[in-house]
């Protein structure tokens, strides 16, 4: 230790900066501002679908924009509905299954995000423990599926290239 820090008042300030840097990320886990909370799990993905409303007793009530959402989706649709084949093409076509997939995120974290919310303010232990959960179970959840799917996906194309050599 005495290698590292050259006095004990520089270790108190480290000691600080790490106690501010915690209660940050504290802040942000604790959902006190929903928004920027999704947008640090979702890693700024929902951050265009989102918005923020006060209702009439001062809540700050978050929602999906659905004008956004709806827009961004008839624009690639409208795009893709200009070339000869569009019902093909748009079901091929790398932005029409960044669309769909879009979709489905948004889907998902909404469904989940509103049963993980109203089991949190259930009334039962139980029930504030599956939202729990679902806030901080699910997302590593869905990231092992999806590295498995990867991992599974690349391991056949290896051995369906391996069976064609």
């Amino acid at each position: 230790m005495g290698t590292r820090y050259s006095s004990l008042e520089e270790l108190r300030r480290k000691k600080a900066l790490l106690k501010k840097e915690v209660a940050e990320m504290e802040d942000l886990l604790t959902f006190e501002n929903a928004k920027e909370s999704l947008s640090v799990m979702t890693k700024g993905f929902t951050d265009p679908f989102l918005k923020e409303e006060t209702e009439l007793d001062g809540e700050i009530k978050v929602s999906l924009d659905t004008e956004k959402i709806v827009k961004e989706l008839s624009n690639s649709v409208k795009d893709h509905f200009l070339n000869k084949n569009a019902i093909f093409s748009l079901a091929k076509s790398g932005a029409g299954i960044n669309v769909m997939e879009n979709a489905l995120k948004m889907g998902a974290v909404a469904l989940v995000g509103n049963y993980a919310k109203k089991n949190l303010y259930g009334s039962g232990w139980k029930k504030k423990l599956i939202g729990v959960a679902l806030i901080y179970l699910a997302p590593i959840a869905l990231r092992f599926v999806r590295e498995k799917l990867e991992q599974y996906e690349k391991n056949k194309a290896t051995s369906s290239m391996e069976q064609l050599i």
